[in-house]
């Protein structure tokens, strides 16, 4: 199977960030849902701009068939552009959380003679490709977990056609069995509510990914949010207004967040502190710890992955894909697919693999406008979820000068139109040392955030550089500076994380070994800050995967991107 994978397309997607426009309710906090074609950066009107733009990116998330990291959305931003068409092959826009079907897309290419050949693309870069067109310049077709929110944009779905479902997934939790057996539940027999109840009263804690930037994470949203309304048709604003002062109990409970599956499964691993994981049954089936698959007995929204041409595919191409689709909707594809994926079969007869219960589950509703789907992940992102503490660890060494340095400002310049409210961020430069002077900490004010914002764009670009390289000191500095409450409230409130950024060696201060004997005297509570550092310049990627892979992070790599694209991919996991 051949493997082609597109070149990051981040600062395209940002300007379509920036000017995406429509009106969009806010489903909580009272704030107005009416809007200016194009809303400034750093208002909360251009923050739910881009939570439709980061929506529709969600829709493309789902879209693998072979090969990668096991994420949705988060894994590498590889290299290299569109592909030309060859006769016999699928182009097919993709993602990499369908990396299992490999195997039944080899067979498939021996039976039809169609070699599929996916491109892997982060949210932004799928965002960039089927908002503006380039998708149909160099692909065929796309894969999605759903095409429901493409349905739901007029400009989208006029760009896709012949749908035909693959295998299907619902979301599910995922829940230690020792958690079950101390809840008393019943698997079959769990509904939202208990769900909802257990979390409320601090028995339950889990993990899902970020519903901007997983198809996995929003499919977990919407379900959490139409269980927890009790709607019986397509979700409306008033019904997830209803289910709001639920929804907020319901996320007090999410401990770890995530911009892949891959990674979150992971982390998972290391957090004893964490019971259960909101993901699609496929994922949970194949998770590396045993987990007690739950699917709510009073609902669930499952992924049906269509196989879906893009209108601008050439005939040979359509030609191609019907062989394909015909051969996987086959009984026997089918049976490969279930026992492979863990996934379910659409074809009546084929009885799915042997670990899949098999009593059905009523179909929750989806949001019956663009605008509920769009009010909810910003409602999510601003009013629901736990809030951020993040530390930017910025190497403003004398290496840094110049260029460097410029690309270090524009891209935190960039940055500051993803923060969220009530989040706080904290600028730590160092060079010989941390630059205590030049540290500045600054909260995103619900009531006005453009005023931090616009503090945190004021404050990167001051920045200076001089001194050598202390990477392991100043790690001991943002730890022991996330350690102490901010505003009275305990640190345990807030996702808190390091991002690193340096382009060199470490060459002052303490060295790694004393980070280590640091980083492992910390209480436990404190040892669950991830560090997430990012390649950049002449850095050692060894230093850095050491310390990704010590706390529990992930390197993200902008040598072979751009900078501001590893800031933004980085947002997945605070």
């Amino acid at each position: 199977m051949n493997h082609a994978t597109p070149g990051p397309a981040r600062r395209v997607a940002a300007r379509l960030r920036r000017t995406a426009a429509g009106t969009v309710a806010r489903l909580a906090g009272g704030r107005s849902s009416a809007r200016a074609t194009t809303a400034p950066r750093g208002t909360t009107a251009a923050r739910t701009a881009r939570a439709g733009t980061a929506l529709l990116a969600l829709a493309l998330l789902a879209t693998a068939c072979s090969g990668g990291d096991g994420g949705d959305g988060g894994g590498d931003r590889p290299g290299g552009q569109g592909m030309e068409y060859k006769a016999g092959t699928l182009r097919v826009l993709a993602s990499s959380e369908l990396a299992d079907m490999g195997p039944v897309l080899d067979e498939a290419a021996k039976a039809t003679g169609v070699t599929v050949r996916p491109t892997y693309a982060g949210t932004l870069d799928a965002v960039e490709r089927i908002a503006s067109g380039e998708a149909d310049k160099g692909f065929d077709a796309v894969w999605l977990s759903s095409n429901d929110y493409l349905r739901l944009r007029p400009d989208t779905a006029k760009k896709i056609t012949n749908e035909t479902p693959i295998m299907t997934s619902p979301v599910a939790l995922g829940v230690r069995p020792a958690t079950v057996a101390r809840l008393g539940w019943d698997p079959a027999k769990v509904t939202w509510s208990q769900l909802h109840r257990a979390v409320a009263d601090g028995r339950l804690t889990y993990g899902m990914t970020d519903p901007k930037r997983s198809n996995s994470g929003f499919s977990a949203l919407v379900s959490v949010a139409s269980g927890l309304s009790g709607a019986q048709s397509a979700l409306t604003e008033a019904d997830v207004r209803k289910a709001t002062p639920k929804l907020k109990e319901f996320f007090t409970g999410q401990k770890l967040t995530s911009g892949s599956s891959g990674w979150l499964a992971t982390a998972y691993t290391r957090r004893t502190d964490v019971d259960a994981l909101v993901n699609y049954e496929s994922v949970l089936l194949s998770a590396p710890e045993k987990l007690t698959v739950i699917r709510p007995s009073d609902g669930v929204v499952t992924a049906d992955y269509p196989l879906t041409l893009l209108t601008s595919a050439r005939p040979e191409a359509k030609e191609a894909a019907a062989r394909l689709t015909t051969y996987l909707r086959t009984p026997g594809a089918q049976r490969r697919i279930t026992e492979t994926t863990l996934r379910r079969p659409v074809v009546a007869g084929v009885r799915p693999a042997s670990a899949l219960a098999r009593d059905p589950r009523r179909e929750l509703p989806f949001p019956g406008s663009r605008a509920v789907a769009d009010g909810l992940l910003d409602a999510y992102d601003n009013t629901l979820r736990r809030p951020s503490r993040t530390v930017y660890v910025l190497d403003t060494s004398g290496s840094m000068g110049g260029e460097r340095l410029d690309r270090l400002k524009s891209a935190l310049a960039e940055l500051t139109s993803d923060f969220r409210d009530r989040e706080e961020v904290t600028l730590m430069p160092f060079g010989s040392s941390v630059k205590q002077g030049e540290v500045r900490t600054r909260t995103v004010d619900p009531a006005s955030p453009k005023a931090a914002l616009d503090a945190i764009r004021d404050d990167a670009g001051k920045l200076s550089a001089s001194g050598g390289t202390a990477i392991y000191s100043s790690l001991q500095e943002a730890y022991r500076f996330l350690g102490k409450a901010p505003d009275g409230k305990a640190p345990s409130d807030a996702f808190t994380s390091v991002v690193l950024m340096t382009d060199g060696e470490n060459t002052d201060g303490d060295p790694a070994s004393a980070f280590d004997t640091f980083y492992r005297s910390l209480p436990a509570a404190q040892q669950r800050t991830p560090v997430f550092p990012i390649l950049f310049g002449d850095s050692d990627r060894g230093e850095l995967d050491h310390i990704a892979g010590l706390t529990g992070g992930k390197l993200f790599d902008a040598t072979r991107g751009s900078l501001d694209g590893a800031f933004e991919e980085i947002r997945g996991y605070q």
